[in-house]
C-alpha cells in the first residue's frame, strides 16, 4: 500500500514503532520500547504518530522533541494495514493541513469522536449522559459551503500560489480542486488562472467562496485598488458562472458587491422543517455542512420540548440559525430572546425574523464574557435555555445559569473539552447531564462538534429518578 507523506529534513531520525492506541485527534501512539533502532535513553518515552492506526508498524520520522513525548510523521507501512485504514482520495493528503483524518474509515472517525466526547466528559466533569444520542451524520463528502483560499504571490516566478496552508506551517500548497467543498464551486483551477491573468494579483490576499441554497458568492480580499480592466475580468467571470462578486479593499465594512451593485449582500439557506428562509452576507458566519446543520436544529428543539407559551433564551445567536427555530416551536404566545456579542449579526437575526414573519423573537447586543446582569433581558426568568459558544465556552455564563431559572438547557458545542468543563459547572448547580452525541460537522477532520441536553432536577425528581 502507498503511503506519501510530506518529506521531513535528512537530519531527523527515522525509528520503527508498533502503534498502541489513537490520541484525541487521531495520531497514532506509540513508545520507545526493545526495537534494535531505539535509543536506551529514550526507553518507555511516548510517541504521536501522525497517519498511523492502532496494530500497524510503522517507520515514523521524528518532527519535535520535548522532554515528556515525541511527534513524528509515518513515512511507511511496514505491516498489514489496520482494519479500519481505507485509502485517501485526495492526492494532498498528508501536506494539506486539513483533513488529517482522510486515511481512517468514516464509521471509526465517528467512534473516536464519540470516545473522546465520553473521555472529556469523564475526565473534566466525572459525568457521563444518561442516554447517547446517535451521531448525526454527514449525507456528502463534498459537504463544506465555505472557505477562505489563500493566495500568495511569487515575484521571482511572477507566479501565484492558490490553495490552503501545508501543515503545521504558514506556506501555502497549491490546489486544484478540494474534494471537501461543494461540488458546486467546481475546479480551483479556474480560479487561479483568472487570478494569475491580473494585473494586481500581487495585491490578492486571499479570495472566500461561500454557498446558499441557490447563490454562490466569490470574496476577493485586495491590498491595493483594482484596475477597471481587472474588474472587468472578475465581473465576466462571475457573470459567467453566474455567482455574486464581491471586493474586499480593507476591513469588513469595505465589503461590497460589484456583479450587481444595487442588489442586496445576501445568500440564503432554507430550514424546511421550521418553514424558515435566512438571509446572510458572505462575512457572516454559518454553518459550513449543509447537511448536518439541519439535523442539528431539529435535535436541538426535539431535546428541549418545547410547549406553547413558553420562553426561550438562546445565547451566542448569531443570526437567528436557532432562534427562528424556537420561535416557531413556542408559537406567538411564547417568546425568545437571541443574545449575541456582534451588533451586526443582531441586525442580521432581525431582519431574518421580520422576512419570516416571527414578532416574538427579539435580539439583543452582549459581550457573554462580561457581567450581564444589569440588562433587563437577562432577568425576565426562562422555561428553557440554548447555547451555541465558541470553542473557549461559556464558563462565565454557567455560574450564571440558576438566575435564568432553566429547567432544560441544550448546548451546543465546537470544543468537548470546554463543554466538559461547563458541564461540571452545570452539574454543581444541580443539573443532570441527560443526553449527548456528536455531530460529524467536519467530516476527515479531528474537530468533535457534539450536543448536549441537561435537566434541572429537585428532590421530587430525584427521588423518581433513584426509583
Amino acid at each position: 500500500m502507498k503511503h506519501r507523506t510530506k518529506p521531513r529534513p535528512a537530519q531527523q531520525p527515522i525509528y520503527t514503532f508498533q502503534v498502541e492506541s489513537l490520541s484525541h485527534e487521531g495520531r497514532g501512539i506509540a513508545h520507545y520500547g526493545s526495537h534494535p533502532d531505539h535509543p536506551s535513553e529514550k526507553q518507555g518515552k511516548k510517541v504521536f504518530i501522525r497517519y498511523a492506526l492502532p496494530g500497524e508498524t510503522v517507520s515514523a520520522q521524528i518532527t519535535n522533541v520535548v522532554k515528556r513525548l515525541e511527534e513524528a510523521d509515518s513515512t511507511a507501512l511496514l505491516s498489514e494495514p489496520a482494519a479500519t485504514r481505507t485509502e485517501p482520495k485526495c492526492p494532498h493528503f498528508t501536506v494539506c493541513g486539513g483533513c488529517n483524518m482522510q486515511h481512517i474509515q468514516l464509521d471509526e472517525q465517528i467512534r473516536l469522536k464519540q470516545e473522546v466526547l465520553k473521555s472529556h466528559l469523564e475526565h473534566f466533569a466525572g459525568i457521563q449522559p444518561e442516554q447517547w444520542l446517535p451521531a448525526l451524520r454527514s449525507t456528502r463528502e463534498d459537504y463544506r459551503r465555505k472557505a477562505r483560499i489563500g493566495v500568495r504571490y511569487l515575484p521571482q516566478k511572477d507566479k501565484l500560489v492558490v490553495g490552503f496552508r501545508e501543515n503545521q506551517s504558514n506556506k501555502l500548497i497549491s490546489i486544484d480542486r478540494c474534494l471537501v467543498l461543494d461540488r458546486e464551486f467546481g475546479s480551483i483551477t479556474a480560479l487561479k488562472q483568472l487570478l494569475q491573468s491580473l494585473k494586481a494579483k500581487a495585491a490578492i490576499g486571499h479570495i472566500e467562496l461561500a454557498m446558499g441554497d441557490d447563490e454562490i458568492a466569490l470574496l476577493v480580499r485586495h491590498t491595493e485598488k483594482l484596475s477597471q480592466q481587472d474588474v472587468n475580468q472578475l465581473k465576466q467571470f462571475a457573470l459567467n458562472k453566474q455567482w455574486q462578486l464581491y471586493l474586499q479593499p480593507e476591513g469588513a465594512e469595505s465589503l461590497h458587491r460589484v456583479d450587481d451593485p444595487m442588489a442586496a449582500m445576501r445568500l440564503h439557506y432554507a430550514l424546511d422543517d421550521f418553514d424558515l428562509k435566512f438571509g446572510f452576507s458572505p462575512l457572516d458566519f454559518t454553518q459550513v455542512n449543509s447537511t448536518i446543520n439541519p439535523q442539528m436544529v431539529k435535535l436541538a428543539c426535539d431535546l428541549l420540548q418545547l410547549k406553547q407559551g413558553e420562553r426561550v433564551l438562546d445565547l451566542f445567536c448569531g443570526l437567528g440559525n436557532f432562534t427562528l427555530p424556537l420561535a416557531r416551536c413556542v408559537g406567538e404566545t411564547g417568546q425568545v430572546v437571541g443574545v449575541e456579542g456582534s451588533e451586526e449579526m443582531v441586525r442580521r437575526a432581525a431582519e431574518n425574523a421580520e422576512s419570516n414573519g416571527i414578532v416574538h423573537a427579539h435580539f439583543y447586543s452582549q459581550d457573554l464574557t462580561k457581567d450581564f446582569s444589569h440588562h433587563s433581558w437577562a432577568n425576565q426568568g426562562f422555561d428553557a435555555l440554548l447555547i451555541d459558544p465558541p470553542r473557549a465556552g461559556a464558563e462565565e455564563i454557567m455560574h450564571y445559569v440558576p438566575k435564568f431559572g432553566a429547567k432544560k438547557i441544550v448546548y451546543v458545542s465546537c470544543n468537548p473539552a470546554t463543554l466538559a468543563r461547563d458541564a461540571g459547572v452545570l452539574a454543581q448547580h444541580g443539573y443532570r447531564l441527560k443526553k449527548a452525541g456528536v455531530m460529524d460537522m467536519f467530516t476527515h477532520t479531528g474537530h468533535v462538534e457534539s450536543i448536549a441536553l441537561f435537566e434541572k432536577y429537585n428532590e421530587i425528581n430525584d427521588l423518581e429518578y433513584d426509583k
